[in-house]
């Protein structure tokens, strides 16, 4: 185990996270074009992507271990600790897939929030239609609790049965 394989195992994570990036966004565009029927295989896309991080993050673990022991470093250092305890050119690389690996999950963590709030917005109006058609959609009263719908509070719904 040596310098040259942790970064090997680092360039391929950051592939995988970039990979990540990338299924999310396809998800992203799935979800904003109201292309639905896609949904199950974009998630299923991410998850495969996911478990391939945790299989590369146990290889990373330990080829982090024994480069610290080389360096006299305490175990599971971070990047930033390696890079201190090395000598040029390592620090450099070690800095770099730091910046790099910084730069990729503030970016999937934007990009799984807008998901998050698109799935959830496209329950909502899921929801919402589905309790329009209904005549049992209720309202909330000022205590929070379901209200049950009378004649007054009930209102009108036009479905076109034809389509």
């Amino acid at each position: 185990m040596s310098m040259e394989d942790l970064s090997s195992v680092l360039w391929r994570e950051r592939e995988l996270l970039e990979t990540l990036l990338y299924k999310l966004e396809v998800e992203q565009l799935v979800l904003a074009g109201g292309r639905t029927h896609w949904l199950a295989t974009a998630a299923r896309e991410v998850e495969r992507v996911l478990d391939r991080i945790r299989e590369i993050e146990v290889l990373r673990a330990l080829e982090l271990d024994a480069v610290a022991e080389q360096l006299g470093l305490e175990p599971n250092p971070s990047l930033h600790e390696i890079a201190a305890a090395s000598d040029e050119p390592w620090r450099s690389i070690w800095l770099d897939h730091r910046e790099a690996f910084t730069t990729v999950a503030t970016e999937i963590s934007a990009m799984s929030e807008t998901n998050r709030e698109l799935l959830t917005a496209g329950y909502h109006a899921a929801q919402a239609t589905l309790l329009s058609l209904s005549d049992g959609a209720g309202t909330y009263g000022a205590d929070g609790a379901l209200a049950t719908p009378t004649a007054a509070t009930r209102r009108a719904s036009l479905l076109d049965r034809s389509i």
